[in-house]
């Protein structure tokens, strides 16, 4: 019987259960003994399928993709692959794909809900409020401003990036969009240049994917470029933003408050420069796991794994 390896940490989430019912029965779907790079290497020789990690503790690099060259393919169950070196597994011959925007909805919501919630200072009064005061009256002295009033600039055009367009031009927002290329398509947002768009957003949102090109691209030269008051969300990878230059910015109010999903080192370690505002919302890297997205990225993922076995086409590869 044919063999399925699946690397996320967690138990029977509904992925296994997924991929063991588009397969029929046609293979086995195992895990690891040990969450080790050890029995990872161990057991890529006799594998069929590889369905990756979204915790980055078993990275398929090099090493791994010279024992996996029997492996049909390389399935990430998310849209990030930047735990998989995708170009020592082509050399091997082996297909990498991912499930491009199967989160994509979830996360742009995230990322409008998030900045609204920073607009008009929520997590602060309800702070406030279960602490046992009443500010009624200095949430006055606060930025507090209707979204719709915010000039919103999205880095990245990606589906992610192009939601968020879509939902902040709903809300009534002038949008503005940019990325390496200008789209061949429509974006429902004004196209600049990175340069053009920083003194214009009063929401800064990030959604690029993390290369060599984002990597510190939010540093302490663009943040200086941004408005006054302006809000940063990060829906990206934490690498994308210094976190020393964004924590000095909210210090100094330049920065007015940010919504960070992502972070450089996962979990967020207890000395980052990043705690302790009364201006941020600090999420676990949960913006795209609603319950629609896992659906979506399950049965994605499912449906390239029984593809790959039955030897027909396979779907989102990189």
């Amino acid at each position: 019987m044919k063999k399925v390896l699946l690397l996320t940490a967690d138990a029977d989430n509904g992925l296994g259960t997924a991929i063991r019912d588009a397969v029929r029965g046609e293979a086995e779907v195992v895990r690891l003994p040990e969450r080790t790079t050890g029995a990872l290497r161990a057991e890529l020789p006799t594998c069929d399928v590889v369905v990756g990690d979204w915790s980055g503790d078993l990275p398929l690099g090099k090493e791994e993709a010279e024992l996996g060259r029997n492996v049909l393919l390389v399935q990430q169950p998310g849209a990030g692959t930047n735990f998989i070196d995708a170009e020592a597994w082509r050399a091997a011959g082996v297909p990498v794909a991912n499930t491009p925007g199967a989160n994509a909805n979830s996360v742009a919501e995230w990322a409008v809900l998030a900045a609204g919630v920073l607009c008009r200072s929520m997590f602060w009064a309800h702070n406030e409020v279960t602490d046992g005061r009443w500010p009624r009256e200095s949430i006055l002295t606060r930025d507090c401003r209707d979204l719709a009033q915010r000039r919103v600039g999205v880095v990245g055009v990606g589906s992610i990036g192009r939601r968020c367009a879509e939902l902040f031009a709903a809300f009534g927002c002038d949008v503005y969009v940019t990325a390496r290329s200008r789209p061949r398509d429509t974006v429902a947002a004004t196209f600049v240049s990175l340069d053009e768009l920083l003194p214009l957003a009063d929401v800064l949102v990030l959604a690029v994917p993390l290369t060599e090109s984002t990597r510190g691209l939010i540093n302490s030269h663009r943040v200086a470029q941004l408005p006054t008051g302006a809000i940063v969300v990060n829906v990206a990878r934490g690498a994308v933003v210094d976190d020393a230059a964004l924590a000095r910015a909210l210090r100094s109010r330049h920065v007015g408050g940010a919504a960070l999903d992502v972070f450089d080192v996962e979990p967020l370690p207890i000395s980052s420069p990043l705690r302790g505002f009364d201006s941020t919302l600090l999420s676990p890297h949960v913006a795209g796991g609603s319950a629609g997205a896992r659906a979506s990225i399950y049965s994605m993922t499912a449906q390239n794994v029984a593809s790959a076995l039955r030897s027909q086409t396979i779907r989102w590869t990189l």
